[in-house]
């Protein structure tokens, strides 16, 4: 009797936390079929559980600063392909690569950055690497996105 009682509960939850953890990671809000690269000055790096977070400027369309958030995995998960707690800092010129939300908010997932010296750091779900090499550069192929205007540094 007691080893069913155990067998079950074991089941039983075995079962419940797998859903509980996709719930969490979904992709529901972000468009993964779309990538989009900006151009932009970082304004805060946040290095933290659960989600590091890169926040940066950019100008828009008709010239207005707009505010990005993008997230990425957690800090053992960056550190495992080369980021770290001081890749970027305050005023530094980005790249930055992202699945955006299906809001259209300025909000999205970052797959890559090419930093001011032309490192590229990309996460697990990588990106375009060529892409957005030529898109710090200030080129693309037509069905790239347009990279969006630098802001200078505050």
């Amino acid at each position: 009797m007691r080893n069913t009682l155990i067998t079950t509960l074991v089941v039983a939850v075995s079962l419940i936390v797998p859903v509980q953890v996709t719930a969490h990671h979904g992709n529901a809000a972000f468009d993964v079929g779309k990538e989009i690269t900006l151009k932009g000055t970082v304004t805060e790096w946040f290095w933290a559980n659960p989600h590091c977070i890169l926040q940066f400027d950019l100008k828009d369309k008709s010239g207005q600063v707009e505010h990005w958030v993008t997230e990425t995995s957690n800090p053992p998960d960056m550190i495992a392909t080369g980021w770290t707690k001081t890749s970027f800092k305050a005023g530094d010129q980005v790249t930055v690569t992202a699945q955006p939300v299906k809001s259209g908010k300025p909000v999205g997932r970052l797959l890559q950055v090419v930093l001011p010296n032309g490192k590229i750091l990309s996460t697990f779900g990588g990106a375009k690497g060529a892409v957005a090499r030529a898109a710090a550069a200030g080129a693309g192929a037509p069905d790239e996105p347009k990279v969006e205007e630098v802001i200078p540094a505050r």
